[in-house]
């Protein structure tokens, strides 16, 4: 990445349906040049979606979660050869209220971001997490308010 590539990330954080023309006009570069970076940006992972980021609170979900799994340490076994995290995974992705999850280090195996309708709903999305025989217990911590939203923008500005 370069000074250009941290410009065209910043103009489409800013402004994503700004368009390629009116990209190259505000930079002062080809159309060509703003396509051919984006598409670099894009191949090399650094660019990973154009859609719209929803907020879970204003579809219904505002309660968050954060759940730490212990997985048993024999589970997937019986799998072929996928492990238990594997299992996990493929469980907790077909939970629409999941939203993330990561194997982890420390105590527990892994995490995973859940929102809910409400506290009463949360037990069921947590019920559901736990269908999984795989998963041998898990604690949940409720989110009370966010101090610093999901950003990568910053992370970006240092980086070049």
């Amino acid at each position: 990445m370069d000074r250009l590539d941290g410009r065209l990330i910043e103009l489409f954080a800013q402004e994503p349906r700004i368009g390629v023309l009116e990209a190259s006009r505000r930079l002062g570069v080809a159309r060509g040049t703003v396509q051919a970076r984006l598409d670099k940006l894009v191949a090399g992972g650094v660019v990973t979606g154009w859609g719209p980021e929803l907020s879970p609170a204003a579809l219904g979900y505002p309660v968050t979660a954060f759940l730490t799994l212990e997985i048993r340490q024999d589970a997937g076994e019986h799998q072929g050869h996928q492990g238990g995290h594997e299992v996990v995974g493929a469980h907790l992705a077909g939970i629409p209220e999941v939203l993330e999850a990561h194997t982890i280090t420390g105590a527990g195996d892994m995490w995973a971001r859940v929102v809910a309708r409400s506290n009463t709903d949360l037990q069921r999305v947590i019920d559901l997490v736990l269908a999984e025989p795989a998963i041998v217990r898990s604690s949940t911590v409720i989110a009370l308010a966010t101090q610093v939203p999901h950003r990568v923008l910053p992370l970006a500005r240092v980086a070049l």
